[in-house]
């Protein structure tokens, strides 16, 4: 019997940012090197990624596609009206998951939306606006696999996932038995699936869809959960310069926005077609941090 993969999440509350501020008091907000800077030149790189469906994807003819894509141009477009600023124009730039905090700290990127999970680790080295939204952990395997229906039937197997990605260390983690193939992107995971090198992919539910989606017949997601719970709940944010505080208040007004109008419900069906695997954020609270 298959079982249900994914369910709603509660539904979202209203959050309410106190002191967040979509512009600086006196001179312009972008007087400085930050994010705000870069949306009032007119000129702002975006990280994001490039092969994952119905997330971040660039299409054959180099336009872009994807709710990660979506939030960006939404967060960017809103800070940029809200202080009177010209809409910027967006760089878009590949983002590889191992890739993310240096390309930040380098200054190559403004700002990274890519299935950018939040935690501990990160958050020391840049600043996350959001959470946006909150996805799970699961399985890609192929449609005609039978042994793995769950957790603890990985132990044994190859299990891949991407160099600088959390989700497979964790299951690693728990069980032991796992062999981890890891591979720079998600879709040569997805190859290395489809020719049977590896058993399983894992990753957050929402990239899972994408690639299944895909392919129809030719994959399916297998939910995993501990004790009942979601393995693991991912908390998807839009990184920036470490300290960046005044981009960080920025970002999460125009996060609090996009879900109190109803648009982030609107590019959430556009993108992947309804909610099953997806539950809003509350863009500023990051007490879940305190939880791990």
């Amino acid at each position: 019997m298959k079982r249900n993969i994914f369910r709603l999440a509660a539904i979202s509350s209203t959050v309410a940012l106190a002191g967040a501020t979509l512009a600086a008091c006196g001179d312009s907000a972008g007087g400085g090197d930050g994010m705000l800077a870069a949306i009032e030149s007119g000129d702002v790189t975006i990280g994001t990624k490039y092969d994952q469906p119905g997330l971040g994807l660039r299409n054959p003819d180099g336009s872009m596609a994807g709710l990660d894509v979506d939030v960006a141009e939404y967060v960017v477009n809103h800070i940029a009206e809200e202080n009177g600023w010209e809409a910027p124009t967006v760089t878009w730039r590949e983002t590889p998951s191992a890739q993310r905090e240096t390309l930040i700290q380098n200054g190559e990127v403004d700002l990274i939306a890519a299935t950018y999970s939040i935690n501990k680790g990160r958050s020391e080295s840049v600043n996350f606006g959001g959470p946006y939204l909150i996805t799970h952990q699961a399985l890609l395997v192929r449609e005609d696999e039978s042994e793995i229906t769950d957790l603890e039937s990985l132990d044994g197997k190859i299990l891949c996932s991407v160099t600088g990605s959390t989700p497979a260390q964790k299951v690693k983690d728990a069980l032991p038995g796992v062999q981890l193939q890891e591979y720079d992107t998600y879709s040569s995971c997805v190859e290395a699936l489809r020719q049977g090198n590896i058993d399983a992919m894992t990753t957050d539910a929402t990239i899972l869809l994408g690639y299944s989606a895909q392919a129809p017949g030719q994959f399916k997601v297998v939910e995993m959960e501990q004790d009942g719970e979601p393995f693991t709940n991912e908390y998807y944010g839009i990184g920036l310069a470490k300290d960046d505080q005044e981009g960080t208040d920025a970002i999460n007004a125009a996060l609090t926005e996009l879900h109190e109008s109803g648009e982030f419900d609107r590019l959430l069906q556009e993108n992947l077609g309804g909610d099953e695997a997806v539950s809003p954020g509350e863009p500023g609270d990051l007490s879940f941090l305190d939880e791990n």
